[in-house]
């Protein structure tokens, strides 16, 4: 995390190191502040499912961790859909 591009928004942190490797591999950091173990796991199958349709977008070899803020512990699918969108895309853009 200390290498490669940071983006943030509302709901989640996105850290990217692009070709760092030969495959991108995506890795979530859902701390206890988000809730008990049923919500952190709901939270990590939402973003896994929302990544895996988005991970085109990142170049091969990609490292990326994604970083869930306690407030997504309320949020709808479609908002967290919306906040990873759009720290991707500001990750693209830098």
């Amino acid at each position: 995390m200390k290498q490669g591009t940071k983006s943030s928004s509302r709901l989640i942190v996105l850290h990217v190191a692009r070709e760092m490797s030969q495959s991108t591999k995506v890795a979530f950091a859902v701390g206890k502040s988000v809730g008990n173990s049923v919500v952190r796991h709901l939270i990590t199958r939402r973003l896994r499912h929302i990544l895996a349709r988005d991970l085109g977008l990142l170049p091969a070899g990609s490292f990326v961790v994604v970083r869930a803020l306690p407030a997504t512990a309320t949020a709808s699918y479609a908002e967290l859909e919306e906040n990873v969108s759009f720290a991707l895309a500001k990750v693209m853009a830098a």
